[in-house]
């Protein structure tokens, strides 16, 4: 008999049957062994008794139901707590029961028997048989509660281990926070939720490899605990997902409609304030981006929603929160376009350098020119690089758009300095990407010097937002290394960014390129004349050229000239031409005097 039910008991727990099904059906075995007893499995929960099974103690095990184990806490509760088997032959008498005798009469129960059921040394649950007579157990109710008590450890243990197993499965080990696996999981429980009443929010870690290369992977790893708490504290951490390395997960959920800008600024907010990671003072700082549920998405859709949304702001609001509209997926898509276009005409060598003329504006003689990429479509047509630019804000793209140019310019330039052609310089156009590639002067440094160009003969041109934009400094000082091989800066496109005059002071340039929409604006009475005229002579001051660009009409020539200004280009000039008309123009209006073209050592 007592084989019989370890059998049926030990199949189930072999075969992954529920806790409760095996407990419950190990009850339903023994009543039906014992005739006239009823049977009861609570398990110890943080001191307190919970139901886990007794079939035929439907309503008596909710009255019971989170009751504080004691001594005086009935048979189940004493056992517990003074981890004995507990007998108590009359509930009427017995004072372990005088609080609770009266949840016993409408069954009928008049004695109890209960036995601590013990795993890994703890008391982690009570088998019990009430009776419905004052008695104790007999010798075969004594070897069918031994068994019993066997199997619902046994089953427990293997119960506790799947559910340890399923929480390693589902937790990230660094922060203890729900893992990637766990929020596809919950998205999909998310789905019966009314429409735009819920919605996820996706953050990433500013400058957290920053933080690894300066500071440490010890000092990275408690960034992302710190970041990990500070978010959980504000949405819960049952909501709050660690997906990989700097990226977090938040499903956001409201009765109504919901607003993910508000909780996205909490979580900013709660990000602000500074800490210390092993032993190092860091400013922790997020970017967000967010997508709401809406009636006509799939849960696929609405990640990737999320998904641009934070590609968004990592682009163009770092450290803010951009929430999707359909308007950022034609963007991406505008530039995964660009993107293709501009690999596959690298590898169909269909990219190449144009010039435009830099000139004096007294004589209109050249000084040297400003590089310009260019792309060839299939059809034969010439692109302008304002027209594949969203190319560039892929960093692989851009690093190899950089290097094409650089090798183009610099045959170009070795060929003509072989034929003897008044060139002075070159300017070059620079990406963000080129700078954070790493060994930056070392890759120019080789081209010119396998091409034998004298970096002398090299201008760097970097925009305002790629120079001053830059909160790292990684910019600033590459720029200052390129500066002391020889090759001088120009800060390109200056007034329509972050600059300020100030700058000037510290920012190490040795050229300032007037942007077009200023020169568009000299016209009596516009301030713009008064700007530009203030800036050529703080310029002049501070030892920096001042070149003008866009110049279109002789009288925006003649105004320049008025104010100081004795560089510029521009389609008055010439537009950027190929590298043979560009050899014609220099041998027409080369300036010969300041560059005798002689090839100068490397």
């Amino acid at each position: 008999m007592l084989l019989e039910l370890q059998n049926i008991i030990l199949e189930m727990i072999a075969k992954g049957a529920p806790l409760v099904s095996t407990v419950e059906r190990l009850c339903l075995e023994v009543e039906a062994l014992v005739p006239g007893i009823v049977c009861s499995v609570l398990t110890v929960e943080n001191g307190r008794l919970r139901p886990l099974a007794g079939p035929s103690l439907d309503a008596y095990s909710q009255a019971i139901d989170n009751l504080e184990i004691g001594p005086l806490a009935g048979s189940c509760g004493s056992a517990a707590y003074s981890e004995k088997a507990v007998i108590v032959e009359d509930i009427e008498t017995d004072s372990r029961w005088q609080d609770f005798k009266d949840l016993v009469k409408p069954p009928g129960f008049r004695a109890c028997w209960s036995t601590p059921i013990v795993s890994a040394q703890r008391v982690v649950a009570t088998f019990a048989f009430y009776y419905r007579e004052s008695r104790g157990p007999t010798i075969l109710e004594k070897k069918i509660v031994a068994a019993s008590v066997h199997l619902c450890a046994i089953a427990i243990e293997r119960h506790d281990r799947v559910v340890e197993r399923q929480r390693l499965a589902f937790t990230d080990h660094l922060t203890g926070l729900p893992n990637r696996a766990k929020f596809t999981q919950f998205l999909a429980e998310q789905s019966e939720l009314p429409y735009g009443s819920w919605g996820i929010l996706l953050a990433d870690i500013d400058n957290l490899k920053l933080v690894n290369d300066t500071f440490g992977h010890a000092a990275g790893d408690a960034l992302i605990q710190l970041v990990a708490a500070r978010i959980s504290a504000i949405v819960t951490p049952e909501r709050t997902f660690r997906l990989g390395g700097d990226e977090f997960a938040v499903v956001v959920r409201a009765n109504e409609k919901i607003n993910l800008a508000t909780e996205a600024g909490k979580i900013l907010g709660a990000l602000k304030p500074s800490c210390e990671c092993d032993g190092h003072v860091i400013f922790p700082a997020a970017t967000l981006g967010g997508a709401v549920a809406g009636q006509e998405l799939d849960l696929a859709q609405l990640r990737r929603n999320a998904d641009l949304a934070l590609y968004h702001a990592k682009e163009r609001s770092r450290g803010k929160y951009v929430e999707y509209h359909s308007g950022l997926g034609t963007a991406l898509t505008r530039r995964f376009r660009a993107i293709r276009d501009v690999a596959v005409a690298l590898v169909e060598n269909r990219i190449d350098a144009h010039y435009q003329p830099i000139v004096r504006l007294d004589t209109r003689e050249i000084v040297g020119f400003e590089a310009l990429c260019r792309m060839t479509t299939v059809s034969g047509d010439i692109v302008a690089a304002a027209n594949f630019h969203e190319a560039t804000k892929d960093a692989h793209v851009a690093s190899e758009l950089t290097q094409r140019m650089l090798l183009r310019v610099a045959a170009d330039i070795s060929n003509w300095l072989d034929m003897g052609l008044p060139l002075q310089h070159v300017g070059i156009n620079l990406a963000a990407a080129d700078f954070h590639n790493g060994s930056l002067p070392e890759r120019l440094s080789k081209v010119f010097g396998d091409a034998g160009v004298p970096l002398q003969h090299i201008v760097l041109e970097v925009t305002e937002s790629v120079y001053l934009g830059q909160r790292d400094h990684v910019v600033a000082n590459e720029i200052q290394a390129l500066r002391t091989r020889g090759m001088r800066v120009a800060l390109d496109d200056f007034g329509t960014g972050f600059a300020s005059l100030t700058h000037l002071l510290t920012v190490p340039v040795d050229i300032i390129k007037i942007d077009k929409s200023f020169v568009d604006r000299l016209v009596p009475g516009d301030a713009a004349i008064f700007i530009v005229e203030g800036l050529v002579g703080i310029a002049k001051n501070l030892g920096i050229r001042v070149v003008a660009e866009g110049i279109e009409a002789s009288h925006q020539a003649e105004q320049l000239l008025g104010i100081g200004c004795s560089l510029g280009q521009g389609y008055l000039y010439s537009k950027a031409v190929d590298r043979i008309a560009a050899t014609t123009l220099l041998k027409q209006f080369g300036q010969p005097a300041l560059c005798s073209g002689e090839r100068q050592k490397a």
